[in-house]
């Protein structure tokens, strides 16, 4: 199991990609694809038409979301948490992202730089 830790720089304000990140409409904006999502602690989500399920945990408005990804019989939890802070240029996301199964690190990695916050960011540039 890895950890992966990075900051990402998104010109928008810590509201609007709060709301990027947790309404199922506004992640179909900027993804392309249907998600079921909700702020209520202990719902399923999925984005990405499946490729991407698991558990919210906990949602702090525009400061923080924190949910558990699901990756097949996993024995320990693999938690995101992503804090929103303001920024000059808009907002810095942090991502913390525990316990990825080492068979799937450089897929993930590649998809949180080039297919989550990638399109975010190119979405509000």
């Amino acid at each position: 199991m890895k950890d992966f830790k990075k900051y990402y720089i998104i010109p928008a304000d810590p509201e609007e990609i709060y709301l990027a990140l947790t309404n199922p409409a506004t992640i179909q904006l900027w993804t392309g694809a249907e998600a079921e999502m909700s702020t209520e602690p202990d719902s399923e989500f999925s984005l990405w038409e499946g490729s991407i399920v698991g558990k919210n945990i906990s949602f702090e408005e525009s400061k923080q979301i924190v949910q558990e990804w699901y990756f097949g019989d996993q024995n320990e939890e693999s938690i995101v948490t992503i804090k929103l802070h303001p920024h000059k240029q808009g907002c810095s996301v942090e991502l913390q992202h525990s316990n990825i199964p080492d068979e799937v690190y450089e897929e993930m990695v590649n998809g949180w730089n080039e297919n989550y916050f990638g399109l975010l960011k190119a979405f509000y540039d």
